[in-house]
């Protein structure tokens, strides 16, 4: 199983279906904090629902040639939130990274160090010739993190 310690305290590693209690439950203690940027939050309803999106994270493995396009970020050994590329065109090698980290998770650092081993790893791993982030513009949080890594602003969707 493809994992990268990013230091003592944060890992980002594959998921596997034993993840799908852990999942469910950071997904609905996050849903008042997170619903405004994430609207796909009111589709999860069951641990079952979280189940199905990790079998279809691992599914997905086929279409990359086995690597991995979304991880786990985890914090302590406890599931903090996630990061990926939530799409890939290969006709033009690029990937569009998508993350979010539960509320109690954040101001630690975490989403930066997995932020730049994410883009490492599309680069090297993935073969990209371009990665982008697409985030909410009114979600100044999470803007913020793309333009520290010198990410610049394309256009809005």
């Amino acid at each position: 199983m493809l994992e990268y310690k990013l230091n003592d305290d944060v890992t980002l590693r594959m998921f596997n279906t034993d993840d799908a209690d852990e999942l469910f439950k950071l997904t609905i203690a996050s849903k008042p904090y997170l619903r405004e940027w994430l609207g796909w939050l009111d589709y999860i309803e069951t641990v079952e629902d979280s189940k199905q999106n990790i079998e279809g994270r691992i599914k997905g493995l086929i279409e990359t040639g086995g690597h991995p396009t979304s991880f786990a970020l985890m914090y302590k050994g406890e599931l903090a939130g996630t990061i990926g590329f939530n799409d890939i065109d290969r006709g033009i090698q690029c990937g569009t990274i998508g993350y979010w980290l539960g509320q109690e998770f954040q101001g630690k650092g975490i989403m930066s160090q997995a932020l730049e081993t994410i883009i490492e790893y599309g680069f090297q791993d993935l073969k990209l010739n371009k990665i982008e982030i697409r985030v909410a513009t009114e979600n100044v949080k999470s803007r913020a993190l793309p333009e520290r890594f010198g990410f610049k602003e394309e256009g809005v969707i």
